[in-house]
């Protein structure tokens, strides 16, 4: 039987925390709402340590293994369709199965048909898969299940995933462009200071006189170069290794990293209008689908990727737990645009929240679609410029002895 630690408050206001088992999250949430307790947060013990368990040890540097988000819009959408359309769930599963290109995603959507026709609801079965199946889809479909409206979920988290992945690709994109053309322009200038500079150094050398001073500054850069390669190869590697690991290990070292990120000029920004777009259209999906906002606004902190904004996004969770309108909690976080809360508030006055979420998530959605163009027509002709000077201060430093050919030969 599945094991719960929840915490709560009781009818004095004294805090309670406890682990218990029981059949499912919704039977302990009924027994405490009988019990007169105010429910703040419930976590699925034995999931956690399951997934502990199975999570397979990965060097940080090689990264994670979750679904692509268009691998489950995917499979979403046919399953949707496919129960749409009349045939039974589990061979629904099975078709996918055969189907998916994922070797994950199909070995679960396998197992997941085995439970199903187990007597298994499919939502606890997909529970089983934490790295295959996220929150997001599990409580998706839970809540298709209790409605008797599982396909229009399906087809909801299709939707919602079509709209995460387009945002990753244009971030994707965003940064794409610059890291090529700098990586090529550094391995343009490491070749020429690597194999062209020493071969003008030995030319010059034989001359005898005395090098302009751009001259001499660019050989002693090569010889650098040329002595400390092996050295700076290991630096990066050891520094990318690092960075990597503290970035899984480290919650404050994360922190920093995020907080930078919102605050740098530009780069902010970007970070901020995604990071916005994701929570907006998470929270509408959620909501409109008949989640409990407390349980959406838990899943919108895990999707935003920045601990700043989810740590953001909990405390304004908590707020509405305590009786708070949305629209304050997230006002008293100082982290949300102005936009976002009047908005929020727009929708909680006239009963349509999941219409103003779903319009700010179209809002920020293009937003950030500008932003993108604008950075990259920002950065392509400072590229050209940094590209422009670099090489040409080189060859103006390499080709200067031979206008002073006179002066230099003795």
């Amino acid at each position: 039987m599945p094991k719960f630690r929840y915490k709560a408050f009781d009818e004095r206001g004294s805090f309670v925390e406890k682990e218990e088992n029981y059949p499912t999250e919704e039977a302990l949430i009924v027994e405490l709402q009988q019990k007169g307790l105010n429910l703040v947060e419930i976590t699925r013990v034995d999931k956690e340590e399951r997934e502990k368990e199975k999570k397979p040890f990965t060097l940080p540097i090689l990264g994670g293994g979750r679904v692509k988000d268009r691998e489950l819009s995917i499979f979403c959408r046919q399953l949707g369709t496919m129960i749409n359309a009349g045939l039974n769930l589990i061979d629904g599963l099975n078709i996918l199965a055969e189907q998916l290109p994922d070797k994950r995603l199909a070995e679960a959507s396998k197992k997941v048909a085995k439970m199903v026709s187990e007597g298994k609801p499919v939502s606890n079965s997909m529970m089983e898969f934490p790295t295959v199946f996220p929150d997001f889809v599990v409580n998706l479909v839970r809540v298709g299940e209790e409605t008797g409206n599982l396909d229009v979920a399906l087809i909801r988290a299709a939707d919602y995933y079509e709209k995460m992945a387009m945002i990753k690709s244009k971030i994707k994109s965003a940064a794409f462009y610059p890291t090529f053309v700098l990586i090529v322009a550094t391995a343009i200038i490491a070749g020429i200071l690597y194999f062209l500079v020493p071969t003008f150094a030995e030319i010059y050398a034989s001359f005898g006189g005395e090098l302009p001073l751009p001259t001499q500054m660019l050989i002693s850069a090569s010889n650098a170069l040329r002595s400390g390669l092996p050295s700076f190869f290991a630096f990066l590697v050891g520094f990318i290794f690092i960075f990597k690991l503290l970035m899984r290990s480290s919650y404050q070292f994360r922190k920093s990293v995020h907080a930078f990120m919102l605050k740098a000029p530009k780069m902010g920004e970007l970070v901020m209008k995604s990071t916005m777009a994701k929570f907006a259209r998470t929270m509408a999906t959620l909501f409109s689908s008949g989640v409990a906002l407390e349980r959406a606004f838990e899943i919108a902190g895990q999707v935003t990727g920045n601990v700043v904004i989810k740590q953001a996004i909990e405390t304004a969770k908590k707020s509405v737990i305590e009786g708070e309108p949305m629209y304050r909690a997230l006002e008293k976080t100082g982290m949300f645009p102005k936009l976002i809360i009047a908005m929020v508030r727009v929708g909680e006055d006239t009963g349509r929240l999941d219409d103003m979420l779903d319009t700010i998530a179209r809002f920020y959605e293009d937003e950030f679609d500008k932003a993108v163009e604008g950075m990259i027509k920002l950065i392509e002709p400072m590229l050209i410029v940094f590209i422009g000077g670099a090489v040409g201060t080189i060859l103006i430093a390499l080709y200067m002895p031979i206008f002073k050919m006179g002066e230099l030969i003795k």
